[in-house]
């Protein structure tokens, strides 16, 4: 799968068990998103204590239509102790190939599917054989159970000794107007380099945008409800539009089930912030001007 085929904003599914969403409400929810030209899900094995996969699944299985409409993308490697996995003693994280395959016929049969458009290991493995995951990678791919992958909040040495064995896709990290790590460790370099759009999740800040008091979300709020009134936006809009503005292309992931929220990520393709701009957001985050 050519990582074009994603949409600019990823629908994202880690809370979807708390959206009190019955089936035809969850059809009626992912055609919305289609309308608005959100056409990937971003899914994990363990979201909802594994259970948000088998959500979606049933809203699948109810308009059969939707699958060829829509892209899979999700996650797995990590062993949480839950009593829908009674095997896991610890939390851990497994990137072996027992547990992959696994994880991925799991998820297939959750999702009512047969295939994932893109995989991504959830965590770095500190004891990940690279060259058995590319081994991996590559019978899931034969299979067709797969068609890519990528990984999730993994450091440029482990992204790049597996982009070595086997092609990748994405790195799917944390990165905010509140959470700038990413910017500053050489994450979002190597993906511009290596043109891999990175997927960005809790583009929000997990809300403190809105409601924070501390020193640094009332700065960044300030400036972002400033850049609103000058292009007619809502803060949502201004900060997404701010992480769409970088060179790396990224791909924000929301995370509501509200669908005037999905509008308001979308509307910020169409907000362009001149660099000026972005690093106004930039400095009020960082408490400090460029040096």
């Amino acid at each position: 799968m050519p990582s074009t085929a994603l949409s600019p904003i990823i629908a994202g599914l880690w809370r979807a068990h708390t959206w009190g969403l019955d089936v035809p409400a969850r059809v009626r929810w992912i055609e919305q998103a289609l309308g608005l030209g959100i056409t990937s899900f971003d899914h994990a094995d363990i979201y909802g204590g594994y259970s948000v996969e088998a959500w979606f699944g049933e809203a699948l299985a109810a308009a059969p239509g939707l699958r060829e409409r829509l892209q899979i993308v999700t996650k797995c490697g990590i062993r949480l102790v839950h009593p829908a996995r009674s095997g896991h003693a610890i939390k851990s994280y497994d990137s072996s190939r027992a547990h992959l395959l696994a994880s991925v016929d799991n998820s297939l049969r959750a999702l009512r599917t047969d295939r994932i458009d893109l995989l991504l290991l959830h965590r770095p493995d500190l004891l990940m054989d690279p060259d058995a995951v590319a081994d991996t990678f590559r019978t899931l791919q034969a299979a067709g159970k797969v068609l890519a992958f990528g990984v999730s909040n993994h450091q440029p040495p482990q992204l790049a000794m597996l982009h070595r064995r086997h092609a990748l896709v994405t790195n799917q990290i944390e990165c905010s107007p509140l959470q700038m790590q990413a910017l500053a460790d050489g994450t979002l370099d190597q993906c511009t380099d290596l043109g891999l759009r990175p997927m960005l999740w809790s583009p929000l800040g997990g809300g403190r945008l809105f409601s924070g008091q501390d020193a640094q979300a009332q700065r960044v709020r300030a400036v972002l409800e400033a850049l609103g009134r000058q292009h007619g936006a809502s803060v949502a809009t201004v900060a997404y539009a701010w992480l769409l503005r970088h060179p790396s292309r990224p791909r924000p992931i929301t995370g509501s089930g509200r669908t005037d929220a999905l509008r308001e990520a979308v509307a910020a393709l169409e907000v362009p912030l001149s660099a000026e701009d972005w690093y106004r957001v930039w400095q009020a985050s960082m408490g400090h001007e460029v040096a």
